[in-house]
């Protein structure tokens, strides 16, 4: 076999043009992005993918575009570096803006260049993740650079539900550039140096007269905490990209396949002996239920999701036996665990990813009911209910749910009940499965009795204590098939179990159909 030398000169011309294009703009503007308290664009990179596996391409791809100067000015990369490489051993693309080019502005070839990234992860079949440092569209380009941005948006949704997706903001995102991550599935924030808006402070307070600072309008605890755009916020870039790395741990490469498993030392067997304590039996008295979690799920362990948003319901990754799981909860330590429109419009988002990604589903129920109120009436309750309504009903996957205590009314069945498909339901001792509480019910039920009583409070004591045990004792909904067993809270993670073992195989095909029409 004849080998072909490359020629020196061509040998030193390569290197050089590539050493260029990793070194970016020069010492200088590297300076200012530390300055900024942030990475450069190669370093955040190395923290995402294991050492080195990362594969670039379109290394030496130059913008074509003049007017404004742009003809002299034409960096390599232009100003974002994609290719793909390995994160725990599995295969995952990457696009990263590099801020000191352009300051991260999206142009023509720019844009093509993420259209390739995205192709080629969608043709793989492996998960895409965007670490966004980029001001938006780059205004000198004009029509072009928002076309490209059309071209993203496409992408994210003909993805959706197809390979994983996960955009972290690492810098200020505005306008078109805040899209693309709300298309996605999971979005990270870092304090101090993201901002996602679709109109800057400064536009804010000259058609509004507000005034308000950058991370005020759109800063990482804003997202996380008020608008619900970002899942995760931390303080540092290191942290954040390392709880990505293990976010992709828990994800398939795509839809056609199963979450990844692994070895288990956490006996499969092991009692919950402590559940009893952490539960009161009295349904007025409230807990926190991450801590049920914790006893059950494999080393107390879960990757919770919007853990600052919507804070009555709990969403969370966590595995059971070495297998992956989603989790949705109610929480009775913020309002009781009710649902309202945030926390319907959180768990439904949840449900249709782990949906989408062949994530079982244990749902954990204690909830007295939907939030009651004119703003939440007005707001839309009963759309935005709707919308976890339709996800458990159109889940396919594993769906076992569990009654911990009490599940009242409209919200029980939303919770993935059985009457919705739930596979398997399980309650403990302590559960109550009605209308509405045994107070309410019996104040509605024995209105003119009590009214007409002689001591009306003695009578309304007697009917609720009477409409408790005829309705809402523990085994009344077993009798009749709603729940599979009534189960020692001790034996909870066990039953867990051995119930996804079972439904490991699953099969559920829905009727062909374009796409359902789903509340909005």
């Amino acid at each position: 076999m004849t080998v072909v030398q490359e020629r020196p000169e061509f040998t030193s011309e390569r290197q050089a043009l590539y050493e260029q294009a990793r070194h970016g703009p020069g010492r200088a503007a590297t300076e200012a992005q530390h300055a900024k308290g942030k990475l450069t664009v190669r370093e955040r990179l190395d923290l995402l993918f294991d050492e080195g596996t990362f594969n670039e391409v379109e290394t030496l791809r130059r913008h074509r575009a003049t007017g404004f100067g742009l003809e002299n000015k034409r960096p390599y990369t232009d100003g974002v570096v994609i290719g793909w490489g390995k994160v725990h051993g599995r295969t995952v693309f990457a696009y990263a803006h590099d801020f000191r080019i352009f300051g991260g502005a999206l142009g023509e070839a720019h844009a093509q260049k993420i259209h390739k990234l995205m192709d080629l992860a969608e043709a793989a079949g492996a998960p895409v993740v965007g670490l966004c440092d980029g001001a938006g569209a780059r205004i000198q380009e004009g029509v072009t650079a928002l076309a490209g941005y059309g071209g993203i948006f496409q992408r994210n949704v003909r993805n959706s539900g197809v390979i994983p997706q996960i955009s972290v903001m690492l810098g200020p995102c505005a306008g078109g550039a805040a899209y693309s991550p709300a298309l996605t599935d999971f979005v990270f924030m870092v304090r101090g140096i993201a901002q996602m808006f679709i109109t800057g402070p400064d536009v804010v307070q000259a058609v509004t007269g507000e005034e308000i600072s950058q991370e005020g309008l759109g800063g990482a605890d804003t997202h996380t905490s008020l608008s619900g755009v970002a899942g995760f916020a931390y303080d540092d870039e290191e942290s954040c990209l390392e709880d990505v790395r293990h976010l992709l741990s828990m994800l398939p490469q795509n839809n056609r396949e199963l979450p990844p498993s692994e070895e288990c030392d956490d006996p499969a067997d092991r009692r919950n002996d402590v559940l009893g304590e952490l539960v009161p039996a009295d349904a007025n008295r409230s807990y926190d239920m991450r801590r049920v979690i914790e006893e059950i799920v494999d080393h107390g362990e879960f990757f919770e999701v919007h853990e600052n948003w919507a804070t009555n319901v709990v969403c969370a990754l966590t595995r059971l036996d070495g297998h992956v799981v989603g989790i949705v909860a109610n929480q009775p330590a913020a309002l009781a665990g009710v649902l309202d429109i945030p926390a319907s419009e959180k768990a439904a988002r949840f449900v249709q990813l782990c949906d989408a990604f062949n994530i079982p589903l244990v749902t954990l129920v204690d909830v007295p009911g939907f939030l009651p109120g004119v703003d939440q009436e007005h707001g839309g309750i009963i759309r935005h209910g709707a919308k976890l309504l339709y996800a458990y009903c159109n889940a396919t996957v594993p769906r076992i749910s569990l009654i911990l205590r009490k599940a009242y009314g409209g919200a029980y069945i939303v919770m993935d009940s059985q009457s919705i498909g739930a596979d398997l339901t399980y309650a403990w001792p302590t559960n109550e499965i009605a209308v509405m509480g045994a107070e309410g019910a019996a104040n509605v039920i024995f209105r003119r009795e009590i009214a007409a009583s002689d001591d009306p409070e003695a009578t309304r004591a007697a009917r609720i204590k009477e409409y408790r045990s005829r309705l809402m004792h523990p085994y009344y909904a077993a009798e009749r098939g709603l729940v599979d067993d009534v189960i020692d809270p001790a034996e909870t993670r066990v039953r867990l179990i051995r119930a996804l073992e079972m439904l490991r195989a699953k099969s559920a095909p829905l009727p062909s159909r374009k796409h359902g029409n789903q509340p909005q």
